[in-house]
C-alpha cells in the first residue's frame, strides 16, 4: 500500500485511546492476552515512560486461560469464583508453565478453586505492581481483554495501593488510538 507511510507503536496507540476518553488519565494498565504494559502520561497525553512484559505469560491474559482450562470454567466465569474465595491461595512462580503445575499440586490438595483463582488474580496484580513500581500518579486506568474480567480491577487497586478504573470498552482502547492518530493528518484545518 503506497498511502502507509509512517509507524506508530502500540505504547502511543494505547495512549492516545486513553487521553481520547481521560484527559486526566496519568497511568495506563494494560494486560492483553500476550503481554502487559504500565504507562505514565504527561498532562497532554503523551508517553513520559512504560515498561512492558512480553517475555512471560504469567502477568497476561494467557495466565487467566490457562487457569480456566484447568479448572474446567469459562473465562467469564473466573471473576464469579475469585468472589467467593475465603483464603486466596500463594501462587509464587512467575513462570505460567510452573505456575500451572503450582495450580495442579493446590487441587491435588484439595484448595479450593474460587481461592485459587484469587490468588491467581493477586499474583497477577502484583507482578503489575512490580513493574509500576513505587510512582503511579492517578488517575489510573485499566485497558486491555483482562480488564474485562470481574475481580482484576479489585486486586489491582489492592497491590497498586490507589483506585484503578476500567476504560471503557477496554479491550479496544489501542485500535481506537490507532484509528484517532491515523486520522489526524487528513483533518482539514
Amino acid at each position: 500500500m503506497t498511502f502507509a507511510d509512517t509507524t506508530i507503536t502500540e505504547i502511543t496507540c494505547h495512549a492516545c485511546g486513553v487521553h481520547h476518553g481521560r484527559p486526566d488519565a496519568r497511568t495506563i494498565v494494560d494486560i492483553g492476552g500476550q503481554d502487559s504494559k504500565v504507562l505514565r502520561l504527561d498532562d497532554g497525553g503523551k508517553v513520559r515512560d512504560f515498561v512492558m512484559n512480553d517475555r512471560c505469560a504469567a502477568g497476561t491474559g494467557r495466565f487467566l486461560e490457562v487457569l480456566a482450562t484447568r479448572l474446567e470454567v469459562q473465562l467469564g466465569d473466573l471473576g464469579k469464583l475469585a468472589r467467593r474465595a475465603k483464603n486466596p491461595a500463594a501462587i509464587s512462580s512467575m513462570c505460567v508453565v510452573f505456575a500451572e503445575t503450582e495450580i495442579i499440586g493446590l487441587l491435588a490438595s484439595g484448595e479450593n478453586p474460587a481461592n485459587i483463582v484469587a490468588g491467581v488474580q493477586g499474583s497477577m496484580a502484583t507482578r503489575i505492581a512490580s513493574m509500576a513500581g513505587r510512582c503511579v500518579p492517578g488517575p489510573v486506568l485499566f485497558t486491555g481483554g483482562v480488564a474485562l474480567v470481574p475481580g482484576m480491577a479489585k486486586a489491582l487497586e489492592a497491590a497498586l495501593g490507589c483506585s484503578v478504573q476500567v476504560a471503557r470498552q477496554p479491550q479496544v482502547t489501542g485500535a481506537l488510538g490507532a484509528a484517532l492518530l491515523a486520522a489526524r493528518p487528513h483533518r482539514s484545518g
